[in-house]
């Protein structure tokens, strides 16, 4: 077998490392936080539970599929990408719901009002399925797949920056910061396409224009009467 060019050996590289950079860090927001004592997961109910492993599955799957292309393991790395789509499929459906349940059970954090908490969750929904949707449809256009996953990967950051950074006594900017935290790692992936193809790719523009608007969305949907309404009805039951 050829020896890889340097090149691409050092751009494959790069997407093994922001993913599995991306990955510690998620998984770190959630595990400190319980360290910290504010959560018992063992006491939580077995939808969160089910929420938890899918996430995890997914976020291995990331960190896996960007080896298996370096090495040259296409044929797996296309079943597990189907894989990956029941995984995005089950994190939607979880997500949602285990927002709506926290909404109902009064166990979302106190520092959120209902219509902000209920923006913030179920917008997320959308943004990840959006970017990954995405990426499915153009999963034969490799430069375009990866940079939308990674977008999908750097959009699941904000639950863990919301368990990490002191969102209590940053609120209301809790949401700015966690964006420009986000946009920052999207920052990277430009100056990655800035010195491998000269220019920042379209997907890289789309997926950080995704993260913005998410963020806007939650914003403006929290202040707006008919969103508060619903909000109210939610947490109603």
């Amino acid at each position: 077998m050829a020896t890889l060019a340097p090149s691409e050996t050092s751009e494959r590289s790069f997407w093994q490392k922001i993913t599995l950079g991306l990955a510690i860090f998620i998984v770190f927001g959630f595990a400190q936080f319980a360290a910290r004592g504010f959560v018992n997961y063992g006491a939580v109910p077995i939808y969160v539970h089910l929420h938890g492993m899918a996430m995890v599955a997914w976020l291995a799957l990331m960190v896996t599929q960007p080896t298996l292309v370096q090495q040259g393991n296409a044929a797996l790395h296309r079943k597990l990408g189907w894989a990956g789509v029941a995984l995005a499929l089950a994190i939607i459906v979880l997500g949602s719901f285990v927002g709506i349940k926290s909404l109902q059970n009064g166990t979302q954090p106190p520092f959120f009002t209902q219509p902000y908490f209920l923006a913030l969750t179920q917008t997320a929904v959308i943004a990840f399925a959006g970017l990954v949707g995405f990426a499915i449809v153009k999963r034969r256009e490799t430069e375009w797949h990866r940079r939308l996953l990674v977008g999908a990967m750097v959009a699941l950051m904000e639950p863990a920056l919301g368990r990490t950074l002191p969102m209590p006594l940053i609120m209301p900017w809790g949401e700015w910061l966690a964006l420009v935290i986000q946009l920052g790692v999207m920052a990277l992936v430009m100056r990655h396409d800035s010195r491998t193809i000269g220019r920042v790719h379209p997907a890289t523009l789309v997926a950080a224009l995704a993260i913005t608007l998410h963020h806007i969305v939650v914003e403006t949907l929290a202040v707006t009467p008919s969103w508060q309404a619903l909000a109210e009805r939610v947490a109603a039951g």
